[in-house]
């Protein structure tokens, strides 16, 4: 016990002399910081974050304003919540807070040094974004193989429908899960890892979930470098044992289709995977085996978790607002047709479907803080002064609930995108929940895809009722933290034959 408190002693003496370091540092060269709430000794401004960081930070902007300084334990964080300073840090200064602050969660198994939403600008990253953006998710690529998607959504109606008959409910977020993760799969691997037989779904879904709640975690490594030798709660163990899963699912399914290749000679590129090997056998040190498993992890974890938090949202909102479900069914009767299958040709015709994404995307970006970003040097904003090496935070929630962008801005109108040229592409700067500048996510063009098209499907083919009887009145709307943003409560509802 002396041990321990001697150690205690002395991590909290280093604190405090490296505290009275940086003051004396800022008097001998004081930078106009943003302003913000004080910070408390040592810990800073950690207990304003509360459990909801994105309400408790977009609640502070209302009184610092739209820049705000905060001091998380010893890192400078610098937080974005309007549309006019989010376009200066991810469009005008982008050249220079492009890199990102590493979560030390991420430190697991390096997918800091190859995951390409994390790894910083450099010939490796570019090299990586060429790939992603000319052949994974190029149009003419996601045209090629739509009869893929086509064939998932068919498996998830027929699903439904099974449930339609029994009256069963149907756990929308995990259905959505499937059906991505099986898209996903086929996609790349050619086969779909969410076999109806096993219990692969729940599994992958849970890992998925784990990693993406211990993230988002508030973590003392994060805010006190001085403790990431120790890993004080245990995130950066457990993340490892979640990335190690998945990696060696990967590794597996890699290392069979080489063997594959091996005995069967050159073959046509047939899906992802493929693609991938022949860049690797053609350019070693462009790709690899080892930067294929962690482009992987980061093309599953977040196109599944992403994918169906959102259409999970969607449906939520359709069901809390049937008037706006019953525009969206009249539109797609009216354009599709009673019984006829949503196609993606169909999805540019049906612009209230479209606005009806948007503003789900508005109100519940699933990614509530676009991934952090780091300043390579001091960058001035609005006569401010964010530091070399401060922590950026764009608040893409706040951005999307700002009363000076959006009348009624905490109410589900669709309406307000109709007629309206605003997109979430990364142009647009109310609306960016993909993020914007060379950073934007590189998987956008699919899931913009997938998830027209489920939701349509969904709306389409099936009536729905809320779960026991339950009123509208009384869903509970509350989402749950984390680096992404879930509905709080499973959303469980009956699909009815029409």
């Amino acid at each position: 016990m002396d041990f321990l408190r001697c150690i205690i002693f002395l991590c909290l003496t280093w604190i405090l002399i490296q505290t009275f370091h940086m003051i004396q540092r800022r008097k001998e060269n004081p930078k106009k910081l943003p302003p913000g709430p004080k910070p408390f000794p040592v810990i800073g401004n950690l207990l304003d974050l509360g459990y909801t960081p994105h309400k408790s930070l977009a609640k502070l902007a209302k009184a610092h304003g739209p820049i705000m300084c905060l001091k998380l334990g010893r890192v400078t964080t610098i937080i974005i919540s309007s549309a006019n300073t989010a376009k200066q840090v991810l469009q005008t200064h982008d050249q220079l807070l492009s890199n990102r602050t590493i979560p030390d969660a991420l430190r697991a198994h390096k997918q800091d040094m190859f995951g390409l939403p994390w790894i910083p600008v450099s010939t490796h990253w570019r090299n990586l974004r060429k790939i992603c953006n000319g052949q994974l998710f190029a149009s003419k690529t996601l045209d090629s193989n739509q009869d893929i998607r086509r064939k998932k959504i068919q498996e998830l109606l027929a699903e439904t429908h099974r449930s339609s008959l029994t009256g069963e409910a149907v756990d929308v977020g995990r259905a959505a899960f499937k059906t991505a993760l099986n898209l996903l799969s086929s996609t790349i691997f050619s086969v779909d890892l969410a076999d109806p037989n096993s219990d692969t779904t729940r599994e992958f879904k849970e890992i998925v979930r784990n990693i993406m709640s211990e993230v988002g975690r508030p973590n003392l490594a994060d805010f006190f470098p001085m403790l990431k030798q120790i890993d004080p709660q245990g995130i950066r163990r457990r993340v490892t044992i979640h990335f190690g899963k998945i990696i060696d699912l990967f590794d597996r399914m890699i290392s069979q289709r080489l063997k594959q290749k091996k005995l069967s000679g050159p073959m046509a590129n047939s899906d992802m995977l493929d693609t991938l090997l022949n860049i690797s056998e053609e350019n070693s040190e462009e790709m690899d085996k080892s930067k294929i498993q962690h482009l992987f992890v980061d093309l599953f974890v977040a196109g599944t978790d992403t994918t169906s938090a959102t259409l999970e949202w969607a449906m939520a909102e359709l069901l809390h607002n049937p008037e706006i479900l019953s525009k969206v069914k009249t539109e797609l009767e009216q354009v599709i047709g009673k019984g006829n299958p949503v196609e993606e040709s169909d999805i540019a015709r049906l612009p209230y479907l479209q606005a009806v994404v948007k503003e789900t995307f508005r109100l519940h970006p699933v990614v509530p803080f676009l991934v952090p970003r780091k300043a390579e040097a001091d960058v001035e904003i609005n006569g401010y002064i964010i530091p070399k090496d401060a922590q950026v935070l764009v608040n893409a929630w706040a951005i999307g609930r700002d009363p000076n962008l959006w009348e009624n801005a905490n109410s589900f109108m669709p309406e307000r995108f109709l007629g309206s040229e605003i997109d979430f592409k990364g142009r647009n700067f109310e609306l960016i929940p993909f993020g914007s500048g060379r950073r934007i996510c590189p998987g956008l063009p699919l899931a913009i895809r997938m998830l027209h098209l489920m939701l349509g499907s969904l709306v389409h083919t099936f009536d729905w009722k809320l779960e026991d009887g339950v009123k509208r009145e009384d869903m509970s709307m509350e989402d749950k933290f984390g680096l992404s943003l879930h509905f709080a409560h499973p959303l469980r509802a009956v699909p009815i034959p029409l």
